[in-house]
């Protein structure tokens, strides 16, 4: 008990760690405080009221022009090398060592080699690199600082490479002086100074201006419906840069600040209590929690990135994916709760929040309205398709409440809304890597499991075909039941076509690939003969992890027989031995109970069918009497108990099984034979 307590102490503690995360993150994330919140474009109309210089600020010039005049300027610039006047010497020395002094030089020779090798490097080598450089540049003089901090200035065309060295050194040289390894005695001499280099750069862009006038406090800018000029563009440019700049008082900066986490903090509470008080099945999964935390996270984040580091509009950015890929895992409501919250966090970011509000609502509910279930790649092509013409039309439809002229309205947007709607088609990339990480199970996974030619279904058929047979049965009556309560149909298909899979490992135990053999189970002792029976449950969790199904799967394994006995076996030890008691855990699977109205239907559809098998004949009479037998000892055992079945549920599921039980046994009728 006390475990248990810790286990949940520790459960809350680390939901409310991520709670004060997700806030926090949130916070860290929002640009700046002090944000100009305003759009504009060169050629379109100014959209929002009339505008006045507040402050002085200057006019900043352009990219194209400072980098233009920073160019014009850079021309001027002289590269720095640092020369070593002892390489010479060392080089000379290494010469002698190897050559002179050995007799393996004619003076002539040496004195030839000494003479062209001093003359080679006062001139200078470079390596072939800062030569290759400098010729790319057009600089046709470096500047060469000895280490008397002497400066001299050189032409590039009268430096050598080592290449270059070398092959000055031997042109006209005689043949024997060719012959000696002179390449190795040529080594730069001058090598780049990128930090004074630097320096002269900075000197001489120093006097660059960045501006090109100023614009007084009271001046006109701007009003609304004039057209966004270059010139006026430019002074828009540099009234954001000045406004960004500008630092507000502490006092305003922490109130600023209280307000952004009173907000956010309140609308994560609002998103939390949601999941707490209607969502409890993820809400008590921290990895789910998780999940949805990052999701929001992660449409924030983009969005900030954006706005802080790009100069793309905040409606290139797909804000639909966050809908798509919580309904496909989850459900429509949490999908759209989830994108509400979002998007109410990042419209303080948002220039104009009205409008940025109302369109990603709407897309929202088109995202969610528009993928029930994604069971095909293309139902998201058609997905996008339709949240693009959803985005289009509210924003035509606010343009003109808001303009009134069709010739005021500018389709920039249009392509913004359309590459958000390309951005959507990765949601199925993300849905696998979602998928692999957090352990969900899309509808995608799903229907590519319930393909009955895969490897391990094939596999099955042939081990084990009765079995085979029979988890069809059970995976159509199961879906149909689902189908009526409102279950997941298509999760409790796929988990009813492998709860028997462990079946595969010892075919012959099992009544329905027997054949009309004879049973083996008969000649073993009770006990080990119902522990037989039993193994079918971990087996099939074995083989399923070695196929890599998923854990929702593998919890139908687990779960399909509940506590329950084999009855057969059970009964028979009581038959047999009423006056010894028998060993209820050796008859009982090992659990656990269903705790999910998928897998209580699962439950039931597999014992109704397995007990329609039975039946001596086959009358609405018998086979009603069958199922309500087989589901009310289900529920008097308590097999029920943990998974959120209302008796309702249970009789609709009565119905269903009756008749789909009706259909498949139905009388036909007989052909009469030809009279010969």
């Amino acid at each position: 008990m006390k475990l248990k307590i810790n286990k949940n102490s520790l459960d809350f503690i680390t939901k409310i760690g991520l709670f004060i995360c997700v806030i926090a993150i949130i916070i860290q994330l929002f640009p700046s405080e002090n944000t100009f919140k305003y759009q504009f474009e060169i050629g379109k109309p100014w959209s929002y009221e009339l505008i006045t210089a507040s402050f002085d600020f200057p006019v900043y010039k352009n990219d194209f022009q400072l980098k233009s005049e920073k160019n014009e300027v850079l021309k001027n610039y002289i590269p720095y090398f640092k020369a070593d006047t002892n390489t010479a010497t060392i080089q000379y020395n290494k010469l002698k060592a190897d050559y002179i002094k050995n007799n393996g030089m004619p003076p002539l020779y040496e004195e030839y080699i000494q003479r062209k090798l001093t003359g080679i490097y006062n001139c200078g080598i470079v390596s072939a690199y800062d030569y290759n450089k400098l010729k790319e540049s057009n600089k046709s003089e470096i500047n060469c600082i000895y280490p008397d901090r002497k400066k001299v200035t050189l032409k590039t065309d009268l430096l050598y490479t080592p290449k270059s060295a070398y092959e000055e050194l031997v042109k006209n040289a005689p043949e024997i002086v060719k012959s000696y390894n002179l390449n190795v005695y040529l080594v730069e001499n001058m090598k780049f100074d990128s930090a004074t280099s630097e320096i002269a750069k900075t000197d001489l862009l120093k006097n660059l201006s960045q501006t090109s006038g100023m614009v007084q406090t009271g001046e006109r800018i701007i009003d609304r419906g004039e057209i966004v000029t270059p010139e006026t563009f430019l002074i828009l440019q540099s009234l954001k840069k000045e406004y960004e700049k500008r630092k507000e008082s502490i006092q305003q900066s922490s109130l600023v600040l209280l307000g952004e986490v009173i907000i956010i903090a309140g609308l994560i509470t609002l998103f939390f209590l949601y999941i707490y008080l209607f969502r409890p099945r993820i809400f008590d999964k921290f990895g789910n929690l998780l999940f949805l935390s990052l999701l929001i996270l992660m449409m924030v984040g983009i969005t900030s990135f954006t706005l802080k580091y790009t100069n793309l509009s905040i409606y290139m950015v797909p804000f639909a994916l966050l809908p798509i890929i919580i309904r496909v895992f989850f459900d429509s409501r949490t999908a759209l709760f989830a994108h509400i919250i979002t998007m109410l966090i990042i419209s303080l970011m948002a220039d104009n929040s009205f409008q940025f509000i109302l369109l990603q609502i709407t897309i929202g509910m088109a995202a969610v309205s528009s993928l029930k279930d994604m069971t095909q790649r293309s139902q998201l092509a058609q997905s996008a398709l339709y949240i693009f013409l959803c985005y289009s039309l509210v924003f035509l439809a606010l343009e003109f409440i808001s303009e009134g002229e069709i010739q005021r309205i500018h389709p920039q947007n249009i392509i913004y809304f359309a590459i958000s709607s390309v951005f959507l088609l990765f949601a199925y990339v993300l849905i696998y890597i979602f998928e692999k990480i957090f352990g969900l199970i899309s509808a995608v996974t799903l229907v590519e499991l319930t393909n009955v030619n895969s490897d391990l279904m094939m596999r099955f058929a042939e081990l084990a075909p009765g079995t085979f047979q029979h988890t069809l049965q059970v995976s159509n009556l199961a879906t149909e039941a689902a189908k009526k309560i409102g279950a997941n149909s298509l999760l409790v298909r796929t988990g009813a076509l492998y709860h028997d899979i462990g079946k595969m490992r010892h075919p012959e135990y099992y009544t329905e690939n027997q054949m009309g053999g004879k049973n083996p189970l008969l000649e073993k002792d009770l006990e080990e003969a119902a522990a037989m029976i039993i193994s079918h449950v971990p087996d099939g969790v074995e083989i399923a992890k070695k196929s890599h199904l998923p854990e929702q799967i593998i919890h139908f394994i687990t779960t399909h027989h509940g506590r329950g006995k084999t009855k057969y076996f059970y009964n028979t030890f009581i038959n047999n031995f009423p006056d010894k008691k028998p060993n209820d855990e050796a008859f009982t699977y090992p659990g656990p109970l269903p705790d999910s109205k998928e897998t209580a239907i699962l439950m039931m559809a597999d014992a109704v069918e397995a007990r329609s098998r039975s039946l001596k004949i086959y009358t609405e009479d018998s086979i009603n009497a069958a199922v309500e037998e087989m589901i009310d000892s289900q529920i008097s055992e308590g097999q029920f108990k943990d998974a959120p079945i209302s008796f309702r549920d249970v009789e609709l599921v009565k119905t269903v099984f009756k008749e789909k039980i009706k259909n498949i046994y139905h009388t036909r009728i007989v052909y009469p034979e030809l009279n010969k």
